[in-house]
């Protein structure tokens, strides 16, 4: 379970010294530090659960969800969220991994976005659509279709079947809310996806 100092502080008030009480819950490993202000109780907890913690408002998405659903064959050891608002990426190295969260445009935020529940914990995740939305978006500029295919198959190497089973419609409405050449190049592609040659 992620508790906050606070929550700590008063969950040990009675405590002569409740700093101490959790210095010692550290070091006997009942507590684990996450961030400045923040623990965990559980040593082996997976990552994703902790990310929308560390760094908030935000959902997992960009590499961390597209190899969630299954898109990119490559195992993904960062948790990569998404935000708004920052203005700049951050990065926290702690022991349950390195999270990195990156801004997209607060217009495309709330959309596509699934909260998921398990063990008693819950975490929220781009779709499919929504991650490689995020992905492209955060990429230097594209000119051409030729571009986002090989973006799309040599670059992320795409799963062909994951992808051709991607919701186009979704992906031409996300394309609205970035105002970026890439996902509008990324909505024309889909758009042609059932051609032979994609």
């Amino acid at each position: 379970m992620i508790k906050t100092t606070k929550m700590l502080l008063e969950e040990y008030a009675e405590y002569g010294n409740p700093y101490g009480k959790i210095g010692r819950l550290v070091k006997s490993g009942q507590l684990t530090p996450i961030i400045r202000g923040l623990y965990e109780t559980e040593a082996a907890v997976p990552g994703q659960y902790l990310a929308g913690s560390i760094c908030g408002p935000s959902y997992l998405s960009f590499e961390f969800a597209l190899a969630y659903h299954g898109l990119i064959p490559e195992a993904v050891y960062v948790y990569t969220s998404a935000t708004y608002g920052k203005n700049k990426v951050k990065t926290y190295r702690t022991r349950y991994g390195t999270f990195v969260f990156r801004d997209v445009p607060k217009a495309a935020y709330p959309y596509g976005v699934e909260l998921i529940r398990e063990n008693g914990y819950a975490f929220s995740i781009a779709s499919a659509e929504k991650a490689l939305c995020d992905k492209v978006y955060a990429l230097p500029p594209l000119r051409t279709q030729a571009a986002i295919r090989e973006l799309l198959f040599d670059d992320l190497r795409l799963d062909a079947d994951g992808f051709a089973a991607l919701d186009v419609e979704g992906i031409a409405f996300l394309s609205t809310k970035y105002h970026s050449i890439n996902v509008e190049l990324l909505a024309k592609f889909m758009r042609r996806r059932d051609e032979k040659d994609f």
